[in-house]
């Protein structure tokens, strides 16, 4: 695994570097998410038909960020102490 660094220059904690991660992918599927404003969907002109399709594989890419994140969180649950937080 590459090492991660950060601003600073020093190395990140596997805890530091897994919440970085998580971080990040949430501002990506934000942005995927954004993506169904797109003035593309303003008119039928623009990709006829495909709308529903486009949109569908949007909110799909979206879920699986999501997932991505939610599973990084199990990475770090598991690094703890294997029990979730809400179990607490």
């Amino acid at each position: 695994m590459r090492t991660m660094e950060s601003g600073s220059g020093r190395q990140m904690t596997f805890e530091e570097c897994c919440a970085s991660m998580r971080e990040q992918i949430k501002k990506d599927a934000e942005v995927v998410r954004h993506l169904k404003t797109a003035s593309v969907f303003e008119s039928e002109q623009s990709y006829p038909g495909q709308h529903g399709e486009m949109i569908a594989n949007i909110m799909l890419a979206y879920r699986h960020l999501e997932d991505a994140r939610m599973r990084i969180g199990k990475v770090l649950q598991a690094a703890d102490d294997g029990v979730s937080i809400l179990d607490k």
